[in-house]
């Protein structure tokens, strides 16, 4: 039988399982004769442009499966987007010639959006180019708005800790708010789909539990109805808590907290969106405030990750070497919901060119008339996906998280100018 090796790619946001997906590939390919030597991409896309390939058969089987519990990117990530073809062909040249020196006909690229579309451009480049590899990418977002899967790893962790620490953080102002903090604001990732802010929702049930406010990025912000839905809270309820999303966008569709910087990949640097909303608070009613951005800790909180979302980011890395030994090319393994309750999943094949640069926004039935809360539909489809806790190993009341060795093979190119 002839072998080749294979070469995995973290990319983009880190979340609090992705290593759970690298952790099912290394094991998965160790299991089949066809893969020889998984190679893992130093800092993502650019270690494969710079043939910075990590060997992680040089790492302990127990570090690999310690990965399982680890959040990060244990091999490094990186925001870098390959543009086209046409438009930057040396990058794709140079991308086959690592592939060719090291033998890879595997590659397996873990990401969201922009990384579907960077893994779309690498499956169709190889034969265009004389060397076929079989690529295959691996939904990761903790945005939850890649297409045609039911949900993407990542994200269910993340709702769950969004969830909890608005229950938690409500406590302590309903406590306190006769004599002092009367509104509390915490701001979430989600540039333009409103699925993390949702997950603040199964905090509370009815109109008097937390959160009072949820804003979208779906939702065209209106202050006037803000700050009336935020006076009401207070006066009846002595309090009011605030989910809001980064993308929250004026009705001329300016971001609230637009930095007027970019990104690597050409999107708007996004500021506080949280202390703009407290201050228009206080500015409006007087109320004390008190606002938090829950930035890194909502994607990186492996102490309070979900099963659901554990089970799910291993399956799809054990699936995506399944579709490559089988040699399919181009594809992703997505999530597939088969029932509500109790729930059931499955993992099914979906078409890379279906997941590129397509952004799956909050449905409109999710959304409640007002624009300031959930429906029992959102709250069907979201509850499944924060159930069962996945615990990390504890020593000394801290959690054993692994660093790998990441020893790197030996270069046999020249380095990569860009």
């Amino acid at each position: 039988m002839s072998q080749k090796n294979a070469l995995y790619s973290q990319s983009g946001g880190v979340t609090a399982v992705i290593n759970a997906t690298a952790c099912g590939v290394i094991q998965t390919a160790n299991a089949h004769d066809e893969i020889a030597t998984v190679y893992a991409a130093r800092n993502g896309i650019l270690g494969a442009l710079r043939e910075e390939l990590i060997d992680t058969s040089l790492e302990d089987p127990a570090d690999i499966a310690a990965l399982m519990h680890t959040p990060g990117g244990g091999f490094g990530s990186c925001r870098y987007k390959l543009k086209s073809l046409e438009e930057n062909k040396a990058e794709y040249e140079r991308l086959i010639e690592v592939f060719k020196a090291h033998d890879i006909g595997y590659f397996f690229y873990n990401g969201g959006g922009d990384s579907s579309d960077t893994a779309f451009k690498v499956s169709q480049i190889g034969d265009a180019l004389g060397y076929h590899v079989n690529c295959v990418g691996i939904p990761k977002t903790i945005d939850n708005d890649l297409p045609v899967t039911d949900t993407c790893p990542g994200f269910g962790s993340v709702a769950k800790y969004v969830a909890v620490s608005m229950m938690e953080a409500s406590l302590d102002v309903e406590s306190m708010a006769e004599t002092s903090t009367k509104v509390f604001v915490m701001e979430v990732m989600g540039r333009h789909a409103g699925w993390i802010a949702a997950a603040g929702g199964l905090a509370g049930r009815n109109h008097d539990e937390p959160p009072q406010i949820i804003l979208f990025p779906e939702v065209a912000f209106d202050q006037e109805a803000f700050l009336a839905r935020v006076k009401e809270s207070v006066e009846n309820y002595g309090y009011c808590s605030i989910v809001v999303s980064e993308g929250v966008k004026w009705p001329d569709g300016r971001f609230l907290s637009d930095a007027g910087t970019r990104d690597a990949f050409g999107h708007a640097q996004l500021g506080g969106c949280a202390p703009v909303i407290a201050n228009m608070v206080k500015e409006n009613l007087g109320y004390k405030y008190h606002w938090a951005v829950l930035d890194y800790l909502q994607r990186s909180a492996r102490h309070l990750a979900s099963q659901t979302d554990l089970d799910q980011a291993y399956a799809v890395g054990k699936a995506a070497v399944e579709y490559a030994v089988a040699g399919k090319n181009s594809v992703m393994p997505v999530i597939e919901r088969l029932a509500d309750k109790p729930y059931e999943w499955r993992i099914s094949e979906a078409q890379l060119g279906d997941m590129a640069n397509v952004e799956k926004m909050m449905p409109e039935d999710f959304i409640t008339d007002d624009g300031f809360g959930i429906t029992e539909a959102c709250r069907t489809y979201l509850e499944p996906l924060i159930q069962g806790e996945a615990y990390p190993p504890y020593k000394d009341g801290l959690p054993q998280y692994v660093r790998m060795k990441n020893q790197l093979a030996d270069k046999v190119l020249p380095a990569f100018e860009k």
